[in-house]
C-alpha cells in the first residue's frame, strides 16, 4: 500500500510528464497577439506589466495610449526613462470630450505613430493599450488595425486591451484573457488612487 507523501509524488510525477509533453510539442517560434479585454480593472496593468517584462530581458517595446488623458502616468514614468516610446492620444476619455472630430484626429495621429512601431523589426512587443474602443467608435478602422498586426515583423507580439474588443480583433488573437468584474473599490465610493489606480 502506498504512503500519501507516494501518492502525491505520483500525481506529480503524471502532472510533469503532461506538461513537459505539452512543452515538447510547442515548436513553432513567432509572436503572439494578445487580447485582455472585459470589465474588471487590470486590463493596462497586464499589459505594462509584460512591457515590463520585456524591456528586464533587454528587448525593445513601444506603448499606444488610446482614451487616455494628459495626467501623470505611473507605468509612463518608468518605461520611458528605460527607453520605451510612448505614443498618447491625450484627449481624455471620449465622454469627457464629447467631441468626436476632436477624438477622432487624436486616435488617427496616433495610428499613425503605431503603424511605424508595428512595422519596426527593433521592437519584440508592442502595447495597444485602450485600443478597443478606437476599433469600436470606428476612430480607426478595424480592418486597418488588423491588417498592420498581421503584416508585423514576425517575431514581433502585439497586446490588445480595453473593454468591449470586437469580435475581429480576438479573431486574429493567440492568446484571449478576459478580466471580470466582481468587485470594485470605486463602486464602493473609494476614490482613485496615485500609484494603485494609475
Amino acid at each position: 500500500m502506498t504512503t500519501p507523501e507516494e501518492r502525491y509524488q505520483q500525481r506529480m510525477q503524471r502532472k510533469k510528464e503532461h506538461i513537459d509533453k505539452k512543452i515538447a510539442e510547442a515548436t513553432e517560434e513567432r509572436g503572439i497577439v494578445i487580447v485582455v479585454c472585459g470589465n474588471g480593472k487590470g486590463k493596462s496593468t497586464s499589459g505594462f506589466g509584460t512591457v515590463l517584462r520585456c524591456v528586464g530581458h533587454g528587448l525593445k517595446a513601444g506603448v499606444a495610449q488610446f482614451i487616455k488623458g494628459q495626467w501623470s502616468c505611473g507605468e509612463r514614468n518608468v518605461l520611458e526613462k528605460l527607453g520605451v516610446p510612448f505614443h498618447v492620444m491625450a484627449t481624455g476619455f471620449t465622454w469627457d470630450t464629447q467631441n468626436k472630430d476632436l477624438d477622432t484626429k487624436a486616435a488617427q495621429d496616433v495610428w499613425a505613430e503605431t503603424k511605424k512601431m508595428l512595422a519596426d523589426p527593433e521592437l519584440t512587443l508592442v502595447l495597444l493599450d485602450e485600443i478597443t474602443y478606437i476599433a469600436r467608435y470606428g476612430y480607426v478602422d478595424t480592418d486597418d488595425i488588423i491588417k498592420a498586426i498581421n503584416n508585423r515583423p514576425k517575431m514581433q507580439s502585439v497586446i490588445i486591451t480595453g473593454r468591449g474588443c470586437p469580435d475581429a480583433l480576438k479573431e486574429i488573437a493567440d492568446t484571449i484573457s478576459e478580466v471580470r468584474d466582481e468587485r470594485h473599490a470605486f463602486q464602493a465610493g473609494i476614490k482613485a488612487q496615485v500609484g494603485i489606480d494609475w
